[in-house]
């Protein structure tokens, strides 16, 4: 399991994928990432505290990751995260929270004391598959909503059951409304959902002129951001 990495082409940080406890949500439909968490506190510090002896603030841009919310990291790792942003003269964070956190993600910013882009897994704005079929549990009615609490949604495309209207109704929102986004083209887990090739066929075709935005970071495998396994 690869727990540090460089994200060197656009929006240049160091990253880490850390240990937490388990999801609060847990039941997402397309997801068995939440597999890598434990409830064993001293075992998940020390783990979370030798991966994040590797960060150098090189980039002045540290990106925490997790099998979950940020919220499920335990407090002794938050405290290490916060003693290597002031040691490493770290100046932007990104993190990452279910909905279902939103009004602690106030809290989570005044507790590190420097901007934080906090990302969210919308998969899609379409309300009902994100809900229904995903069981994403993520019940904001609008992209205003969204916005008072997030800065930056991570879209799913890919995925059997989707359309191609659906994707381009998801691309012109992130396009028009956020100035981060993550694109993550579906792949084959563990779970009953299942990836599309022509659908992942048609949106690599249509919308290869993302890699060249700035502003969207588009995943081709989970792993492309060199952590994970």
């Amino acid at each position: 399991m690869d727990r540090y990495s460089e994200v060197t082409n656009k929006n240049q940080r160091e990253i880490v994928l850390l240990k937490s406890f388990p999801c609060k949500w847990g039941k997402c439909s397309f997801c068995d990432y939440i597999l890598d968490n434990s409830n064993e506190e001293d075992e998940i510090n020390k783990l979370n505290f030798q991966v994040l002896e590797n960060v150098t603030g090189k980039y002045k841009v540290l990106e925490v990751i997790n099998s979950g919310s940020c919220f499920e990291i335990p407090q002794d790792s938050l405290l290490k995260i916060k003693e290597i942003i002031k040691e490493k003269k770290i100046e932007r964070l990104f993190l990452e929270s279910h909905w279902s956190y939103k009004k602690k993600i106030k809290e989570m910013r005044d507790f590190f004391e420097i901007p934080i882009t906090f990302k969210i897994g919308v998969e899609t704005f379409d309300y009902d598959f994100r809900n229904n079929y995903l069981n994403k549990n993520a019940k904001f009615k609008s992209v205003e909503e969204l916005k008072e609490y997030f800065d930056s949604p991570c879209i799913m495309v890919g995925i059997k059951g989707q359309s191609r209207d659906m994707i381009d109704k998801d691309m012109e929102i992130v396009l028009n409304n956020f100035n981060h986004a993550t694109i993550n083209v579906f792949i084959d887990n563990s779970s009953d959902v299942k990836r599309d090739e022509e659908l992942v066929s048609w949106f690599e075709d249509k919308y290869k002129f993302l890699i060249d935005n700035s502003k969207i970071e588009v995943l081709f495998n989970n792993t492309d951001f060199g952590v994970g396994d």
